[in-house]
């Protein structure tokens, strides 16, 4: 199977790139905007005919985006999101290679959910910000766009490389710090909200299986756990064997130093599975405690 990556250099990507060179059926070439992908093209500014050209001398038989941005304003988020994807598949229209699109897109397309219920792939999506508007208009676009096409809706991915953006990538930032100057206290904010978590070599594995499926849609991707951050925080703290205490900032009075990433998921968000596992032969096999060794350690020999 030939493959092109999109968003190659990214978090997600790195690792799906990882996963599908340990396939000697695949054959990768990787696209992105830094000097390590094989060919250079920013989709959000990128001209559509431009990349239909390079995909008809290619031929990739599946094109898998991860490009993307989680963090700006909302006309950038809008260029990096929905704007690429849309020269994607315009791209995928004008070529003549009939490839198969893989998206992947996030949890909070759907916003807000009910506290202890569990989202499928058949809720009504509504966004409480504009990243996750710009991806949900990028959902889509695929849907729209008559292409062999599957949108794997991933919740919150963590593991090596966990960008320290994400709530996870700076707690363990926060935490290397206070260890670094000594601190006995760490003020954190953020930590009432429950997440589900799912390790990104696990996320990697379901492109992999949707890559090689038949399946077409939205398909979600977490662990089907919601877990809470405050349980998460002290969890990586006892992993980094940090004795200090966690202070939880009242946000309702006091600001924290560091805000959590707005992701405008509300208080609660845990994934229904089932899609992934019937249609993708699919489940989440790392556990947590592994995900946050390897989210430590790259933070620890941060400089």
């Amino acid at each position: 199977m030939r493959a092109l990556l999109l968003g190659a250099d990214g978090f997600l990507g790195r690792h799906v790139a990882e996963r599908l060179l340990a396939d000697p059926a695949v054959q990768l070439t990787a696209l992105g905007r830094s000097d390590d992908a094989d060919v250079r093209f920013d989709l959000s500014s990128g001209a559509p005919g431009v990349l239909a050209r390079f995909l008809d001398a290619v031929h990739p038989g599946v094109v898998i985006n991860c490009a993307g941005s989680t963090r700006g304003n909302a006309r950038d988020l809008t260029r990096q999101n929905t704007v690429a994807v849309a020269t994607v598949c315009e791209a995928l229209r004008r070529s003549s290679i009939g490839a198969r699109l893989v998206q992947v897109g996030c949890g909070s397309e759907y916003g807000p959910s009910p506290v202890g219920a569990s989202t499928g792939e058949d809720a009504a999506p509504r966004p409480g910000g504009p990243y996750g508007v710009s991806k949900l208009a990028a959902t889509e676009l695929v849907l729209g766009s008559g292409l062999d096409a599957v949108v794997l809706r991933v919740f919150s991915p963590v593991g090596p490389g966990t960008p320290t953006g994400a709530p996870l990538g700076r707690v363990a930032e926060a935490l290397r710090r206070a260890m670094q100057n000594g601190d006995g206290e760490l003020k954190l904010g953020g930590l009432s909200v429950q997440r589900d978590f799912v390790d990104v070599r696990d996320v990697a594995r379901a492109v992999h299986a949707a890559s090689l499926s038949a399946a077409q849609g939205v398909v979600n991707i977490g662990s089907g756990r919601a877990v809470r951050m405050r349980d998460m925080a002290a969890a990586l703290a006892h992993v980094a064997g940090y004795d200090g205490v966690l202070h939880e900032v009242d946000e309702a009075h006091t600001p924290p130093p560091q805000p959590p990433y707005p992701d405008g998921c509300g208080l609660w968000q845990q994934a229904d599975v089932r899609t992934a596992r019937d249609r993708l032969g699919w489940r989440p096999r790392i556990g947590l405690e592994e995900s946050l060794a390897d989210v430590w350690m790259e933070a620890a020999c941060r400089v």
